[in-house]
């Protein structure tokens, strides 16, 4: 029986023997969690008066929070920027896929894809509704078309659990980026804001529900109200793509962005005169009580390890680890697909078919984690 009726019916499981992270160390204690919280202790035993009625010997393993990875275009075979018939079946088995490499919780990824493919992928086609549910349904707007019929998202921000990891929304990567920094984004979809910023950016994605995150470059004209705008809605801007100088980043970040996509690539590279986008991890003009954080890719491939030292010892706060993985993760090599893009897999490379444009990784998370820890030598 629970140990704990006063407070709660559920049972208290006790981790035993394993190390948990506390003040930046790892430590060697026990865990005491009900209902997924991490209980204290002490209260449990003088206040509470309750024990365990699990215990789980971890046998020294590490027991630490789940990994999160904001960057992730598919894998297992799926490819979250194509526009298949079922978007949340591909959503749904890479979140369980990932779970044996400890993320539990993620922002699917889309690629720079024509209007059509965000319209599909991020909803559902439009349904009539039946002659039953019309007879139901308040006068017709002829300004507004919503009661005609019903757009459903097609992947929802949901919980995790044992079926998969967490959904955060959608990470949307272009189109409105750089065309001299386009990586591995095709050209011809690219956009700009031509119309007066937000209209451009809903004519192409059509709406923001379960959007988590836009990567933009900055120096586009007509961006920064629309940076301005989307923060205003709860959207993280994210920076990348991009020929941007410091200043121009730095207006970014007064708008209200608060993220780099993947450091160091796909931006200009650091120059002592004008270090560009890479200026942010220690620019004096961040606002007061703002953080801002960047996602690096550390596969072992796209960063270098001295980079991810540099980075890390100018602004470890800021560092986000992502995988910036692709359908390819967890595959043979082979031929694969990135939204509009055939990639072809050589070795632990991928790059865009026919050209060495480094297209994503395969890399899990924790590979990521381990080669990070490797790079920086930190020391348990």
């Amino acid at each position: 029986m629970p140990s704990n009726k006063s407070v709660s019916d559920a049972a208290i499981t006790q981790f035993i023997n394993c190390r948990i992270l506390r003040a930046s160390r790892l430590q060697r204690e026990d865990l005491w969690v009900r209902s997924g919280s991490i209980l204290d202790p002490e209260k449990l035993f003088f206040d509470e008066q309750g024990y365990a009625d699990d215990r789980v010997d971890c046998e020294g393993s590490i027991v630490a929070p789940g990994f999160i990875d904001v960057q992730i275009n598919g894998g297992y075979g799926v490819d979250f920027s194509e526009a298949s018939e079922d978007v949340n079946a591909g959503v749904s088995f890479v979140a369980k896929k990932i779970l044996q490499h400890g993320v539990t919780s993620f922002c699917p990824t889309l690629v720079t894809s024509p209007a059509a493919v965000y319209h599909k992928v991020l909803f559902s086609p439009p349904t009539q509704p039946s002659m039953d549910q019309s007879m139901k349904l308040p006068p017709v707007d002829n300004n507004h078309n919503e009661n005609v019929c019903q757009v459903l998202p097609q992947v929802k921000v949901h919980h995790g659990g044992a079926h998969g990891a967490a959904v955060l929304g959608f990470h949307l990567e272009g189109p409105f980026i750089s065309a001299e920094k386009k990586g591995a984004h095709p050209e011809r979809f690219l956009r700009t804001f031509q119309a007066g910023g937000m209209d451009d950016l809903m004519e192409a994605y059509g709406s923001l529900d379960n959007v988590a995150m836009v990567t933009l470059a900055p120096e586009l004209a007509g961006s920064q109200s629309v940076v301005r705008e989307l923060c205003r809605r709860g959207v993280t801007v994210s920076l990348g793509h991009s020929v941007a100088n410091l200043s121009q980043a730095e207006e970014a970040v007064d708008q209200g962005a608060s993220f780099i996509t993947h450091l160091f690539n796909a931006m200009l590279p650091f120059h002592h005169r004008d270090p560009g986008i890479v200026g942010l991890l220690t620019s004096d003009r961040v606002p007061s009580g703002r953080t801002v954080f960047y996602g690096m890719i550390a596969d072992g491939i796209h960063t270098n390890p001295a980079a991810l030292r540099i980075a890390h010892r100018a602004h470890p706060k800021g560092l986000v680890l992502v995988t910036d993985a692709i359908t390819a993760m967890g595959l043979p090599p082979g031929r694969r697909t990135l939204g509009q893009q055939v990639i072809e897999i050589q070795g632990l490379h991928a790059y865009v078919a026919g050209t060495k444009t480094l297209s994503g990784s395969i890399a899990t998370m924790d590979m990521c984690v381990r080669h990070f820890k490797h790079a920086t030598d930190h020391k348990e």
